[in-house]
Parts: structure tokens; sequence; C-alpha cells
């Protein structure tokens, strides 16, 4: 599906990622994890051509994504950013219909009556429906994290990109809204492609971890093998326990407080 090789590239400010490879299989739920300034959001500003190489490649099914179009990647590859800055206001149905734009045709400004469908699809499946007549504006923050996700859909992509994608949600609307992208990773084969700052989320939710320090890939693999307190310590310079998760029997990241917080 996805293959990144030596990639190198950054900032005028001077930060990198450097020398990164590794695959992406078709179906898969990759997460990205690793500390703040490591480079999690730079790569996927990176896959989707917001920020050019310097040097390296990225294939996606075959294709080097270096010589596609903007449209053409688009119709294969959806994202869902951190933020969103609205340059005017619309209704959620207006901007969920916005992701069927790649699929259409020259001249064609009107939406189709499969476009709508679509529209209206993602809207039930993300639980956005009942606020199609709302404005944008209007929303709070975890309802336009729902409604991002909903446009992404509509676009029918082959690989989903999220960047921190349970960051403005409540506990409950992140469990069912990572129920929804594992079920539509399984179900629907999408593969996905998520930043995670909650390492027990992304424990208990992706199929392999790729852990990023200082721009480089640290580690690659399964939760098991990534999520260890030695892994842990050196990469996040804390002290950590780890445990099972007594129901999925999945690694379990536990915050040990400085010492000295006890003596307060």
């Amino acid at each position: 599906m996805l293959k990144i090789k030596n990639l190198v590239c950054g900032y005028p400010s001077g930060f990198t990622i450097k020398n990164i490879s590794f695959e992406v299989k078709g179906n898969e739920f990759l997460g990205i994890v690793g500390p703040n300034g490591s480079g999690k959001t730079t790569l996927i500003k990176t896959i989707t051509k917001l920020i050019r190489p310097v040097r390296g490649e990225i294939i996606l099914d075959g294709e080097n994504i270096g010589e596609m179009n903007f449209q053409d990647i688009a119709k294969k590859i959806a994202v869902v950013p951190q933020t969103f800055n609205m340059e005017f206001d619309m209704s959620v149905e207006e901007f969920v219909s916005l992701g069927r734009i790649p699929h259409r045709k020259t001249f064609q400004f009107l939406e189709t009556p499969l476009d709508e469908e679509i529209t209206r699809d993602v809207m039930r499946l993300t639980e956005t429906f009942e606020l199609k007549e709302r404005a944008i504006s209007n929303l709070s923050g975890g309802e336009i994290q729902r409604v991002a996700i909903a446009r992404a859909l509509a676009q029918k992509p082959q690989l989903l990109l999220l960047d921190e994608p349970t960051s403005h949600l409540d506990i409950g609307h992140q469990i069912r809204l990572l129920d929804l992208l594992r079920q539509l990773n399984r179900d629907n084969f999408l593969t996905i492609i998520a930043i995670f700052h909650d390492l027990n989320l992304a424990s208990e939710y992706c199929d392999r971890l790729l852990l990023l320090k200082d721009g480089r890939v640290h580690s690659i693999d399964s939760p098991e093998k990534v999520l260890t307190y030695q892994i842990l310590e050196e990469v996040y310079n804390t002290l950590l326990v780890v445990q099972k998760n007594p129901i999925s029997n999945k690694p379990y990241v536990i915050v040990v407080p400085h010492p000295k917080e006890y003596q307060k």
C-alpha cells in the first residue's frame, strides 16, 4: 500500500525527519507515537505533499506520490488534521460534501445523487447526521472532529491519515470513534495511519506502532514490542510502568510521578 524510502524533509528552521523508511500494508492500522517535536505531523504532511522531501521516495500503490497531482492523491488519501482554518462559514452537510470534490468531473459544479448519498451515509456513520443543518462555527471541538472525519470518509479513500483524532473528544466519543475506525479498517479494508499522544489508546487499537524520536524511527513493531518500559523511558525521558490491560492483555502504560511530588 505505502512505502517510505530514505525520507528526509523538514522546515527552514532546520528541523528535519532523517532517513525514515517503513512500509504500511493494505488494511493495516498503524499508529505513530513519540514525544512532542519528534516529527509525527511533519511525516504526515510530507506523505500528502504539503512538505516537499529533500530526499527519498513515497510510493503509493506502486506510484511515486511526487509524480501524482493533488486530485489523484485525494482520490486515494484522505487527511484529518489537528485543526481547521475556516475562511467562511457553512453548514455541516455542505462541509462534509466537500469530500466529494476530488471525484467530480471537469465542469461539474453540482453534486450527483451518488455524492448526496455518500455524504448522508458517512454522516450517519460518524453520528453527525443530526448536525447537518448546524453551522460549523457553532460546533464544539469534539463535534468538529467527528465532522472532519465524515468529510474525509466522503472521499472514499484507500488510506486515511489522522493527526491526533481523539484530542478534542471526551472518553466516550474517543472509544466510539476508534471503534468506528477499527470497524472501517477491518470490514471496509480501509488502511489507517493515525498519530496518537495517548499510548494506551494506540496500544489498544493499532496493529503496529511507529515510534519516532528526534526525527528518526526508533522502533516499529507490535504494541507489545514497542511499548516496553525500557524503550519508553529512553524515548520520553521519564519513569513509566508498563503492565498488561486485564481485559485485552495489551500493554498499559502507567505514569510514575517524580518522587518530589509525593512530598507536597
